[in-house]
């Protein structure tokens, strides 16, 4: 029907222009005078404009190209580490509680001997929970050997499940370590199963970025095993139970080594804050770090039980310092001194309030973009827009008349709803987007053509114009519809299945399809039916 009703035309028509006023900061943001990012903004500084804006991706843009790749090995080997955890809190927390000894870890596997073969049956049943994963899965095979030892080998099926449980937890923790850097809307996606892109658009110097994702930020608490042999320990031989770390580069002790108890330590995964500051004291830069609840339980008890004692405070696998517990810290608050300077102590601090890394991650392939291939793309991308649009223009008017104004104008509003639906979504414009845009313009007016050739031949049959009008309308609506039902469903398989250039064309053909039939169908046929409601023609000339 041909009835808007004054409520439908402002509804329909504030919709429209406040999409369209959407639009506006993304396509003044060019005119204005800004400089080229070229290093990560500041969280500040990004949230000084509220304004939404099309975000430009990295083939636009410029920017850092990073990926990074992560060792299997790594996995196994702190899938052991936990495990042997696991397994000695069980067999001491057993009642009557569980003797045993000679702890090992080699050839992939985890191996413990009872001190009496009358446990075995009890060991089995304290150690069965621990074996079995998400959903029933057994992720640990159990053998007895010798009689008294036994050995907890991870299945095939437990080490998947670890890398790829490692591999999510890293995509996480890489997002938010380049958030809190500042770096405005990056693309981070997983590539097989040990491999994860990240790309920052706007970033022309990942060092900083590099040094951010390259450290683990692995922190651990461990005592310091008293009874190790300096000599010992330089030489690299550990006594049963414990094991032995380098001293960081920038340590007081560089190139020295410290014995530390393997279990019983603590480590930063129940850490909630951390944040760079100077020691009063001295004035050196230090991390202050804050537990949650249960980690700072642990911590209290860890220091009140070793009150005299030293303790190393591990960063991936390095010796930072190894102060002295001279009292109980019972606040779950601690302080990590050792030599910082004010951008490391800054860095570490954005390491450890994103979290650990579940898997250290090297940079394989790096890329630079520069932002005048970006511009050259926008520039090119632009021409051909306008040209597709103006030959467009032409020929709509030239064959429908006035019909063929009002199809240029849902055209054009076409285009604005469909940047600011983008820049309030927060989606990404990358090069083959510009391409959707280009190919939407001419897509645009197909409904406009069905519509108009169906209304003239509604007028050969002899129709009156407004039933010639409305019935063309709503025959050729059906076509329509079916038409982007069909391209709607492919768009959506793409953004689903596709990644980084293929999700950026599949994003503007989704929004698109939608902007297109609303501006095409809904909005034409409210300006039609004015136009005739005012008028009263006698006749179309379409």
């Amino acid at each position: 029907m041909l009835d808007f009703p004054l409520w439908k035309k402002i509804s329909l028509w504030g919709l429209t222009l406040a999409l369209a006023a959407a639009a506006l900061p993304s396509l003044v943001a060019p005119f204005m005078e800004e400089p080229a990012p070229t290093e990560a903004t500041t969280p500040q500084a990004q949230e000084e404009s509220s304004l939404p804006q099309v975000n430009l991706g990295l083939d636009l843009a410029g920017g850092s190209h990073l990926l990074l790749e992560a060792k299997p090995e790594d996995v196994k080997r702190q899938k052991l580490e936990n495990m042997e955890e696991a397994v000695k809190q069980a067999l001491e927390n057993a009642t009557p509680e569980i003797e045993f000894g000679d702890t090992s870890r080699s050839e992939g596997q985890l191996s413990f001997i009872l001190d009496s073969a009358t446990d075995i049956d009890r060991a089995r049943g304290v150690l069965e929970p621990l074996m079995m994963g998400e959903g029933l899965v057994r992720e640990w095979d159990l053998t007895v050997v010798d009689g008294q030892r036994m050995v907890l080998t991870p299945t095939e099926r437990g080490i998947d499940v670890a890398v790829n449980t490692a591999m999510e937890g890293a995509v996480e923790v890489v997002r938010r370590r380049i958030d809190l850097l500042g770096t405005r809307e990056p693309t981070i996606i997983r590539q097989g199963d040990t491999r994860i892109v990240v790309q920052v658009p706007g970033l022309q110097d990942p060092q900083a970025l590099k040094d951010q994702l390259g450290q683990t930020a692995q922190l651990e608490f461990k005592l310091v095993d008293q009874q190790a042999l300096p000599t010992n320990t330089q030489a690299g031989v550990a006594n049963p139970g414990s094991q032995i770390f380098p001293y960081a580069e920038d340590s007081d002790f560089p190139g020295g080594f410290e014995a530390v108890k393997r279990l019983g330590g603590i480590r930063g995964d129940s850490l909630i804050n951390a944040r760079a500051g100077v020691d009063s004291r001295n004035n050196e830069n230090v991390v202050n770090i804050q537990f949650d609840q249960q980690g700072g339980q642990k911590f209290a008890q860890l220091s009140t039980e070793n009150v005299g004692e030293r303790f190393a405070i591990i960063l991936d696998g390095k010796v930072i310092s190894a102060p002295v517990f001279n009292e109980p810290i019972l606040g779950g608050s601690a302080q990590i001194s050792g030599n910082f300077t004010a951008e490391s102590a800054n860095q570490l601090a954005i390491s450890l309030q994103s979290g650990a890394l579940p898997v250290p991650l090297t940079v394989i392939e790096e890329r630079t973009v520069g932002p005048d291939l970006g511009a050259e793309s926008i520039r090119s991308g632009l021409i051909a827009m306008i040209i597709g649009s103006l030959a467009v223009i032409t020929l709509m008017i030239a064959t429908y008349g006035r019909f063929g104004i009002y199809a240029t104008i849902a055209l054009v509003f076409n285009v604005l709803m469909l940047l600011g639906l983008m820049a309030i979504g927060n989606f990404t414009l990358t090069l083959p987007g510009i391409a959707g845009f280009v190919l939407t313009v001419g897509a645009a007016v197909d409904a406009n053509v069905l519509i108009n050739e169906r209304i003239r031949e509604e007028r050969k049959r002899g129709r009156k114009v407004v039933t010639a009008v409305e019935n063309g309308y709503n025959e050729a609506s059906r076509a329509i519809y079916d038409a982007n039902v069909t391209n709607f469903i492919a768009g959506v398989l793409l953004f689903w299945f596709g990644s980084g250039p293929i999700r950026g064309f599949a994003v503007v053909l989704v929004i698109g399809l939608v902007t297109s039939v609303f501006t095409a169908v809904t909005l034409t046929k409210m300006w039609v039916a004015g136009y005739l409601s005012s008028k009263r023609p006698k006749d179309l000339t379409i």
